[in-house]
């Protein structure tokens, strides 16, 4: 939900209020009690990031990433296919072998 600026057009209070989108405006002054109040324009809402856990595991540095894979497990060896005896591919794409 979106916070909204208000101003009072008869005393000039300015306050915010965090409401839904579908919410109607204020028009009753918290201030004076005067029916003058106006939604402001506002500058829109900055993207902030806070805590430790957005940096953490978004936006490491290469160095820090190649340094977390030489510490896990060491990768697999590819696996060994089956040969066809008269060509160098894998058995299940040789045309020889479809034949058969």
């Amino acid at each position: 939900m979106p916070t909204y600026e208000y101003r009072c057009g008869a005393c000039g209070h300015e306050f915010e209020r965090y409401q839904s989108m579908t919410a109607a405006s204020i028009v009753k002054c918290p201030s004076c009690g005067k029916r003058k109040v106006r939604r402001l324009i506002g500058s829109g809402a900055a993207l902030i990031f806070k805590g430790s856990g957005f940096y953490a595991t978004d936006y490491r540095s290469s160095a820090y990433k190649e340094a977390a894979k030489k510490d896990g497990p060491p990768a697999a060896p590819p696996a060994k296919t089956a040969a066809c005896d008269g060509c160098k591919k894998d058995a299940k794409s040789c045309p020889r072998e479809k034949k058969k």
